[in-house]
């Protein structure tokens, strides 16, 4: 018995007839079986698939389709309508082929008929299959009836060879699975394997309990994977789909959840006494006041702190929301109750930066400690030993905080700025490194990016989320102009008459790759051509990331205190730098920044009293880049912004190089699946409160298909 529609020989790179199923019984290693060993798969094809990365059964059954073709129109040759596409059948007589004088196109001609007439059936630049079709052979051909050299041809956009008067069809009838594919793997192709280890797909062992199932009213994930790669009919596809988008985001959650819970099960974390006198002076002493969402974020993170199970929150809010202040309270907080607190920021710049705000908010209550690469050995040494006895209640540094020689009397709070560059596996690592003698310290992670529900529920599943939403009193919201290369000049008026009225302005070049020295050169020309063209009267400065940490910082300086009017950057000025008279910020080729990015740099003006603008610099042309400055241009909501993000480029560019430990995804869509995201949440949780590390027998199969999204045994989640 053979399996219809499938070719005889997978190789060559032309598929002509079809090859007897390949013999499948399924076991534990079935999924694990290399195409290579695939009856009739040939070394050179299996060569193309593996190139094109799919390897083995399971890689083939887990590459799904993007979307489907409705060929259930075929129509006998007699109804066929000009300008129509459809689907006949027929019994192949004349094959003829040919070649035009002019253009000198292959042209092949056969003569197709059915009970009801005769139409002449043709294909262009496939010359080969004047070889392969033979007077007597039934063909299903897909294609337009039109107007063709003077007489009506059906053009052929695809066929296939039947091998019964009614044998099933592949590709040219009912539904067809349209799968991503490639020069060297068709998607003709792809469908041909897919039906052969349909024996596979049958048996596929289902990682969802069947009471979840029931009670969901969701298909086997075998009936599902079957309904995705042979549908019967739209509707099946889509059921199918639904509840492969479900299990794919669930195996997700569980991961991330027992990641969340096997730390905090790990060691124990001091519990703080309830906020006192310090904390009450440092509130107290604030020269403004906290918004409502800042009390808010105060009282949660207040009942982490109170607690021995470790915190592991994601502290988040827009621009200038007043992040920096509630992390300083957690800090003055773990001074109050006698032990040391530790802020790290992902550059020099921004570290010292935290260290004045701590300085002048809480100096006289907590005593802070700068420790970078800036310092001498002998300071270095000399900061090492006042940590190490507990001195400063505060330290303050980049990720030289966590070197093997910096040893802190007792840590009990650690708050990591600028969470968004941190993985999943890089914030476990970054954990333990912080916890001494079964103890470990509560960790708060900030973000001045703001992140969708939707994604930070994938990429910070493993953390509770804070959000601080809106900005402290008297922000006024920053006017953002795109401005076209044209208009350039006009821009640069605009700016000189700020630069009159005292102001100062940033100036932000793009990155042209991803070399340091060629970023820098690039800010170093342009801070040249300003300084000697538009901005000639005022003072240029130029800061970027080769300079060494002590120019970089005078730099820094000079613009704080007004020495510089413009300052020219690459993107290292993104985050962290405050200067509340800067009122303009001019990004240069905007159009190669990502919109968070964007958002983040306007972010930088804005944090005085003065009506502060954003001039974006554009030549965009792109539809994507278009939509990311249009979507600056209408909204100065973060939150905004990010949904948009997601919606315009998608999750995977948004993660990026993201987040190492959370599994691709290969069916879900953030921006499309949030209902299905959130309900995957509350599935996950309710397991995981019942079955905390999936040790009953009836979540076995469950925690094998978890294991397996992660990659390596959850090896990085659950170590001993």
């Amino acid at each position: 018995m053979t399996e219809p529609g499938l070719p005889r020989r997978f190789g060559g790179g032309r598929y002509h007839e079809r090859p007897p199923t390949p013999r499948l019984f399924f076991d534990a290693a079935t999924l694990a079986t290399p195409l290579a060993e695939l009856e009739h798969v040939t070394k050179p094809v299996s060569r193309r698939l593996a190139a094109f990365g799919l390897e083995t059964v399971g890689d083939l059954i887990d590459h799904f389709p993007r979307r489907y073709e409705d060929f259930r129109d075929r129509k006998r040759i007699r109804d066929l309508k000009l300008g129509e596409e459809a689907t006949v059948r027929g019994t192949v007589g004349r094959v003829v082929g040919d070649r035009t004088a002019r253009r000198r196109v292959d042209i092949v001609r056969v003569v197709l008929t059915d009970e009801t007439g005769a139409i002449e059936a043709v294909w262009f630049n496939q010359r080969y299959l004047v070889k392969v079709l033979a007077e007597g052979m039934r063909l299903s051909v897909r294609g337009t009836y039109r107007p063709q050299g003077g007489r009506s041809t059906f053009v052929v956009k695809s066929h296939e060879i039947l091998e019964e008067e009614e044998g099933d069809s592949v590709h040219t009838e009912g539904i067809v699975p349209v799968y991503p594919a490639s020069e060297q793997v068709s998607a003709r192709l792809l469908r041909g394997l897919l039906r052969a280890v349909r024996p596979a797909m049958r048996r596929l062992p289902d990682p969802l309990p069947a009471a979840l199932r029931e009670r969901e009213g969701l298909p086997t994930r075998a009936d599902a994977t079957l309904a995705v790669h042979l549908p019967s009919d739209l509707d099946a596809a889509r059921v199918a789909h639904a509840r492969l988008v479900l299990e794919e985001l669930l195996l997700m959650q569980v991961g991330l959840l027992l990641h969340k819970g096997e730390q905090q099960r790990r060691a124990a974390a001091p519990a703080l006494a309830t906020p006192s006198d310090l904390s009450r002076a440092f509130l107290d002493g604030l020269p403004f006041e906290l918004t409502v969402h800042q009390l808010q974020a105060l009282d949660e993170l207040d009942a982490d702190l109170t607690r021995t199970v470790p915190m592991r929150r994601l502290l988040q809010g827009d621009v200038g929301s007043g992040k920096t202040v509630v992390a300083l309270y957690c800090l003055v907080r773990a001074a109050e109750a006698g032990f040391q607190g530790a802020l790290m920021a992902p550059t020099e710049t921004l570290a010292m930066q935290h260290a004045e705000t701590a300085t002048r908010l809480a100096g006289v209550l907590a005593p802070a400690e700068l420790l970078t690469a800036a310092l001498t050995a002998r300071e270095r040494r000399a900061a090492l030993e006042r940590i190490a006895s507990g001195a400063p209640c505060l330290v303050i540094g980049t990720h030289a905080l966590l070197q093997e020689d910096v040893e802190f009397a007792r840590l009990a709070l650690l708050v990591v700025d600028e969470q968004h560059r941190f993985g999943v596996e890089q914030r476990d690592a970054l954990v333990r490194r912080a916890e001494h003698g079964g103890r470990a310290p509560h960790v708060l992670h900030m973000t001045a990016t703001p992140i969708p529900r939707t994604l930070a529920l994938t990429v910070y599943g493993d953390l509770d989320v804070t959000t601080i939403a809106g900005s402290p009193a008297g922000r006024q919201p920053v006017v953002t102009r795109l401005v076209d290369e044209d208009q350039r000049e006009v821009g640069y008026e605009f700016v000189r008459k700020q630069v009159t009225r005292g102001r100062q302005v940033y100036v932000v070049c793009p990155a042209i790759d991803e070399s340091e020295s060629i970023s820098a050169a690039t800010a170093l020309a342009e801070a040249e051509r300003l300084q000697a063209g538009p901005f000639r009267d005022s003072r240029v400065a130029v800061v970027h990331g080769q300079l060494k940490s002590a120019d970089r910082d005078a730099v820094m300086h000079a613009f704080k205190a007004g020495d510089v009017q413009v300052l020219v950057s690459t993107s290292l000025i993104e985050v962290g730098i405050d200067v509340p008279n800067a009122s303009v910020m001019i990004v240069e080729g905007a159009e190669r920044f990502g919109l968070a990015q964007l958002h983040q740099l306007r972010g930088r003006v804005g944090r005085g009293t003065a009506k502060s603008y954003c001039l974006l610099f554009s030549q965009a042309q792109t539809g994507a880049s278009q939509a990311r400055l249009e979507a600056l241009l209408e909204t100065n909501d973060g939150f905004e912004l990010a949904d948009r993000d997601l919606e315009i480029r998608g999750e995977g560019q948004v993660m990026g190089a993201r987040q190492a430990g959370v599994p691709d995804l290969k069916l879900a869509r953030l921006a499309r699946d949030r209902a299905a995201l959130l309900r995957a949440r509350e599935l996950a949780a309710e397991i995981i409160a019942l079955d905390p590390g999936l040790g009953d027998p009836v979540n076995a199969p469950l925690r094998a298909a978890v294991d397996g999204a992660f990659g390596h045994e959850l090896a990085w989640l659950l170590k001993a």
